[in-house]
């Protein structure tokens, strides 16, 4: 009699080998992964590419933000005629601000939803139009769709996109954490240079095995920042400001920057602001970013009105006082840039592109006031920094995804297994 025990085992090898392939095939899902235990929410950023020419209106309604927090984020002059209608060139790399929640005990953004169009997929929505911030299966599965196959048209869909708070520090210093989609020509180094960080807290906080990454995974990237100490009923409690950049609260009332030179939050009157509550300190005339200093035998007296939060549609003022042993010097700007209209190619392909590339002129920040660093507000007392990562070990541990190339490969694998197993068997 035949035996029909190698066959069998064959067999169940071949079903094996099916199993596992296939499974490798289907994940392909993107996330960012910081475990979370509350309904804390932090400011986060994400790493955006504009996919196609798009209004900065019509970018700020893909996220459901402020058109004029995008423009702050990036530095880019607010003071332009109609600048929410500035078209934006495609491919221009830009940081979204975004409010990060804490869902299903894990860290993301769910504030983002899209309204389907007749020739959306899962995929191009994922990859295109949210520059693969976001994967197919993501939304498939915030959704519950049964069958991706079938959108209706006007459909609106939770996006739910990748971002990080880690206690808005970074080994003990004000941090904002921006969600950054590797692209092909990165590497390592060079996100570390441009973010201004290091190679060992890129891995750190990422948990990352290996300096390997591939185009498609998700770096958290902590970029140095300025923190606000607002009390924790104000309604911009949490404020904080990526270094070189701005914001504007308190109902586009103030506008806030940090740095170039020093991780101090300056905050003054902002140039949108038409009806506002008072700015003024009491019992001074000086009103929020105004300082005065007198020069004395004992060191510099400096006087300074600071911004206190926003309570109840009130502006909250600071009068501080201190003696300090000199008079401190004018308060730096971080550059503002016009808005852009073009990309150059070199800003394309280089690795972490962004709007400092762009061309356009440079200007600075017009105010009738006399800011200096002194008296701004400090930032926040050291608290634990980043205990966990984006993915787990191995190289390119960026992110626990399979790029759609992998999904291919995976797939060649498991035609050139079966043809393997069925010849032998």
């Amino acid at each position: 009699m035949p035996n029909h025990k190698p066959i069998f085992y064959k067999t169940q090898f071949l079903f094996f080998i099916i199993s596992v392939l296939t499974n490798v095939a289907i994940v392909s899902s993107k996330s960012t992964i910081e475990p979370c235990s509350n309904s804390d929410s932090c400011n986060a950023l994400l790493g955006y590419t504009v996919y196609t020419e798009l209004k900065v209106s019509e970018v700020a309604s893909l996220f459901q933000v402020d058109p004029i927090a995008i423009l702050t984020a990036n530095a880019i002059d607010i003071s332009y005629p109609d600048v929410e209608n500035h078209i934006l060139p495609s491919q221009l790399f830009l940081k979204i601000p975004i409010t990060c929640s804490c869902v299903d005990g894990i860290r993301k953004s769910v504030s983002t939803h899209y309204k389907t169009r007749p020739s959306d997929t899962l995929s191009s929505i994922a990859d295109s139009i949210y520059s693969g911030l976001v994967s197919s299966d993501q939304i498939r599965e915030a959704n519950s769709i049964s069958d991706p196959s079938v959108l209706d048209v006007g459909q609106t869909l939770v996006v739910p996109l990748p971002c990080t708070c880690f206690n808005g520090t970074d080994n003990s210093l004000p941090a904002i954490y921006l969600s950054y989609v590797v692209k092909p020509v990165d590497t390592l180094t060079g996100i570390a240079a441009r973010y201004s960080t290091t190679i060992t807290d890129l891995m750190n906080v990422n948990a990352m095995g290996s300096t390997a990454i591939k185009d498609g995974d998700i770096l958290a990237v902590p970029l140095p920042a300025c923190a606000s100490n607002f009390p924790r009923y104000a309604s911009d409690f949490g404020l904080i400001v990526p270094n070189g950049s701005y914001a504007i609260t308190a109902s586009h009332c103030v506008q806030c920057s940090c740095g170039p030179g020093n991780l101090n939050l300056y905050c003054m009157p902002a140039s949108l602001a038409v009806s506002c509550s008072s700015m003024q300190c009491k019992n001074s005339n000086l009103m929020v970013g105004n300082i005065t200093a007198q020069q004395s035998g004992g060191g510099c007296n400096v006087s300074s009105c600071n911004y206190g939060g926003f309570v109840n549609g009130t502006i909250m003022t600071t009068l501080s006082t201190s003696l300090q042993p000199r008079c401190p010097g004018v308060q730096r700007f971080p550059p503002l840039i016009a808005p852009p209209t073009s990309v150059s190619r070199e800003s394309i392909f280089a690795p972490a592109p962004s709007p400092e590339s762009v061309t356009g002129g440079a200007t600075t920040p017009r105010s009738p006031l006399v800011p200096t660093t002194a008296g701004s507000l400090p930032g926040l007392p050291p608290a634990s920094g980043p205990s966990s990562g984006i993915g787990s070990g191995g190289a390119s541990d960026a992110s626990p995804l399979v790029t759609p190339l992998a999904t291919v490969t995976s797939a060649s694998m498991l035609i050139f297994f079966v043809n393997v197993i069925m010849a032998i068997l």
